[in-house]
């Protein structure tokens, strides 16, 4: 009898999840009205936090005669999610498609002073209505995850798609394959300047796939280039009439003019590695004068660049998007720094092992300098410091010689 019972309410329960996916699913497949509009809202840069520096694409439908005004967000991720860090860090943190009502947003954008302007889509019925299934489809609870990849799927790339593919041939973006003589990290740093460490930290992980020449889609993976883009696209009618993407802009909301941030002139990178660079070269040429080379300093300069050179290394082998690999930074933050600085600079070191070791190093510090494409000047001030160590360390090593008596 319990058996039986618990099969019953199992039964029940299957039936009842079965009718809310069904009236789920049969409220995307309702037919639009005439006086239904699909629009394309894009966000400004926010200036909080890295997350908002790029800015925002969502897809807007509306239609009076349905009561439906709903806002289709593929930004969502969940902060409190397990190993958070370590899924963001490998690319595979499940991103997630939303949907709510623009009212309930624009005063969040507001408090981040980012600008809200909407294109009205000129689409025709049937395309509105395909735009409204992929989205109410996507929408579904199995269906709403996806695996975010900062220059190819994202928040931009994903409405992108979505309106190409409910217009099929008729739509025609002028610059879709016209080389912009940008590369991905080019465009990634003009949203970066007033960020100067995050840009510094971002250009140093991302490899030379970020450095790919784009051409009009793929800088889309920003949402301005859509915004840009898609203003400028045209539509061919059923009747042959080619019309204009996207009618007359509205500004939601205008951001405020403000001073441009300035990071302070001594916290600037290049500022802070120059002065730190200038002043470890004056210390090495003064204890090298004197006869001295310090192993505490080569061991304590070699061993961070190992430690970020592991770093660097791990994120280029457990990310799925490729941005990370192929990366020079890697030749002068060379992981094996750690542990061999500890080996070449130890009690029982020779002279030649040393001079092997950093004149291996200084190759690799001046090929990572030419390949390097890292904005200012960083890539070449720090590595031209431990250059300079380098130098004082390779010795000419006779016959017999061991550790030089300078090392200490």
């Amino acid at each position: 009898m319990n058996n039986r019972r618990m099969v019953n309410r199992l039964f029940s329960f299957l039936l009842v999840f079965c009718s809310l996916s069904t009236i789920h699913y049969s409220s995307f497949a309702q037919t639009l009205s005439p006086a239904a509009r699909v629009s394309l809202i894009t966000y400004g840069a926010g200036a909080d936090d890295i997350s908002s520096v790029f800015g925002h694409t969502e897809i807007r439908i509306v239609d009076p005669v349905m009561g439906l005004d709903r806002d289709y967000s593929y930004g969502g991720f969940d902060y409190s999610a397990d190993y958070f860090i370590l899924k963001f860090l490998r690319g595979t943190l499940p991103y997630y498609l939303s949907a709510h009502n623009i009212n309930q947003v624009i005063y969040y954008y507001q408090q981040r002073n980012s600008g809200i302007r909407e294109q009205p889509l000129n689409l025709s019925p049937a395309q509105r209505q395909r735009i409204l299934a992929i989205l109410e489809k996507n929408y579904l609870p199995e269906n709403r995850e996806y695996r975010y990849k900062f220059f190819y799927d994202n928040c931009a790339t994903r409405p992108r798609d979505i309106v190409v593919e409910a217009c099929g041939d008729s739509l025609t973006i002028p610059s879709r394959s016209r080389k912009t003589g940008k590369s991905y990290r080019d465009w990634m740093n003009d949203y970066l300047n007033e960020k100067p460490w995050y840009q510094l930290g971002m250009n140093l992980a991302i490899g030379w796939p970020a450095n790919e020449q784009t051409d009009g889609w793929h800088a889309m993976y920003l949402p301005d280039q859509v915004h840009d883009q898609f203003s400028h696209a045209t539509l061919r009618q059923a009747n042959g009439q080619v019309i204009p993407l996207t009618g007359e802009e509205r500004i939601i909301f205008s951001p405020q003019k403000t001073f441009r941030q300035q990071v302070p002139f001594l916290f600037d990178p290049d500022v802070a590695f120059t002065i730190f660079g200038v002043l470890i070269v004056l210390f090495t040429i003064r204890r090298y004068v004197l006869g001295k080379v310090d192993r505490w300093l080569d061991r304590f300069l070699f061993g961070v660049c190992g430690f970020l050179g592991w770093f660097l290394l791990v994120l280029w082998l457990i990310r799925d998007d490729g941005v990370t690999g192929w990366n020079p930074t890697l030749l002068y933050l060379m992981p094996l720094h750690l542990p061999l600085i500890f080996w070449a600079t130890g009690a029982t070191a020779t002279a030649r092992r040393r001079t092997r070791y950093f004149a291996f190093t200084a190759v690799l510090l001046i090929f990572g300098m030419i390949l390097s494409r890292v904005p200012g000047g960083v890539d070449v001030v720090f590595p031209l410091t431990l250059l300079v160590r380098c130098i004082v360390n390779i010795q000419p090593v006779r016959q017999g010689r061991q550790t030089p008596a300078r090392v200490v």
